[in-house]
């Protein structure tokens, strides 16, 4: 077999493949004395049919056939004794097909970029501390017991915080829009679900009321037909439900799965997930800090083929998360490039220190996220034994402890500064930058 490489840019690779014809007339002639074992043809039995007649029936077939595997096998061939890495499937050109000629033909790939990571030791890293506080817990069963609010109908006027159950009328220009009228619709006062004013404009209604608010929407709406537009709204009040909080009791509990440990152990459980937040919060920023350190410090060409793979996994998570008629390759790839060349940058630059630094998944650490995980649970050692049970879930917590050290590697050098900061500052998401 004879190869020849010519590197047309960085990545891409002109691979051109001569196969001895004899090696296809070898692959030919095995399927085709396959196919005479067990070929059906009328006036012979079978595998008693003569080899001329089974070539002039079947040779076409079994020569693009054996082409196909020729081609398939012996590409992977060239590749291993030229050490190359190929990005994804090679497009072929065709040079010599023909019947009793050597098999010619160029394959044309691209291959993973060689590159060393460097530059760990000028990436800067703020490492964030924190605990939590009693003021912290305390806010936390004030936000639970928010959450699991009742309302309760009530005869005084509405106030902030107030549902209220409402009928309404829009019109523009004295016509009714479409999408400006609902019946028997709720509504928080102070919720900013309306537009401005609305909300506000029921404020100190009584049950039975009728309300006509004259309001404009916002020059930013949605809607293009109704931006910046003036707008007339009868409202009638149906019932006014003023807010009542849950009080901390075993049934309030009992709705978290907390039950017969009274007020100081349900702290202690909300403690708990509070601090494993904490952690994971924590976390999360230290390796974002990390990762987009890694791409500052080692700019890298990617393949094309990469790119254009990773963005139809994106399409395809977009649809499965939004949902809809549309199919994936409707959606625009230019929504999904930047994000798509940031997971495949970041998937070579993390393999590669996994590769340089000899970085084996820690198993004690594999164990210890698995039980951290399974103690959210009622029965944790269930879930323990259910990941160890399933190869699948267990490669992936693997995987997700191998990235960890990774950014252990990488803070071993990088230049780390710590900050205490208090509890909602370290759990706060990080905003992302505004646009121009």
């Amino acid at each position: 077999m004879q190869v020849s490489v010519e590197n047309t840019s960085a990545l891409e690779r002109r691979m051109t493949i001569g196969v001895p014809s004899e090696r296809i007339e070898a692959e030919v002639n095995k399927r085709l004395q396959q196919t005479a074992q067990k070929a059906k043809i009328p006036g012979f039995r079978p595998g008693k049919v003569p080899m001329s007649v089974i070539r002039q029936r079947y040779e076409a077939d079994a020569r693009q056939e054996a082409l196909g595997n020729v081609i398939q096998a012996s590409f992977y061939e060239a590749v291993v004794e030229q050490k190359l890495n190929p990005a994804g499937a090679p497009s072929v050109e065709p040079k010599v097909f023909e019947k009793g000629k050597d098999l010619e033909y160029v394959a044309t790939f691209e291959v993973f970029p060689e590159f060393e990571v460097t530059g760990l030791d000028t990436i800067a890293i703020e490492r964030l501390s924190a605990e939590v506080a009693d003021a912290d817990l305390d806010k936390m069963l004030d936000v639970l017991r928010k959450q699991n609010t009742r309302f309760e109908v009530t005869d005084r006027a509405a106030q902030n915080d107030d549902q209220l159950n409402i009928d309404f009328v829009g019109k523009v220009d004295g016509e009714v829009f479409a999408g400006g009228s609902a019946t028997g619709t709720q509504l928080v006062l102070g919720s900013g679900r309306m537009i401005p004013g609305f909300e506000e404009g029921l404020v100190g209604a009584k049950a039975g009321e009728e309300r006509v608010l004259k309001l404009t929407f916002p020059a930013d709406y949605q809607n293009l037909d109704l931006a910046g537009k003036e707008a007339e709204f009868t409202v009638t009040v149906n019932t006014v439900s003023e807010p009542k909080l849950p009080e901390l009791n075993e049934e309030f509990f009992a709705q978290f799965g907390i039950k017969e440990t009274g007020l100081e152990g349900f702290r202690t459980e909300v403690r708990k997930n509070m601090e494993r937040e904490l952690r994971q919060a924590i976390k999360s920023k230290v390796k974002n800090q990390v990762m987009d350190g890694l791409l500052a410090a080692n700019p890298i060409e990617v393949p094309k083929s990469l790119l254009s793979n990773e963005v139809d996994r994106l399409r395809v998570q977009a649809v499965q998360q939004f949902g809809g008629n549309i199919k994936p390759d409707q959606l625009p790839a230019e929504l999904f490039e930047e994000q798509a060349s940031r997971r495949v940058v970041l998937g070579l630059i993390v393999a590669e220190v996994v590769k340089q630094f000899d970085l084996k998944p820690d198993e004690d650490r594999v164990r210890e996220m698995i039980q951290e995980m399974a103690s959210a649970y009622q029965e944790p050692e269930q879930v323990v034994a259910w990941y160890y049970k399933n190869d699948a879930q267990l490669n992936e917590v693997r995987s997700v402890v191998l990235e960890e050290q990774v950014v252990d590697t990488v803070l071993q050098k990088a230049k780390v500064t710590d900050k205490a900061v208090s509890y909602e500052e370290a759990v706060k998401p990080v905003e992302a930058p505004q646009a121009d």
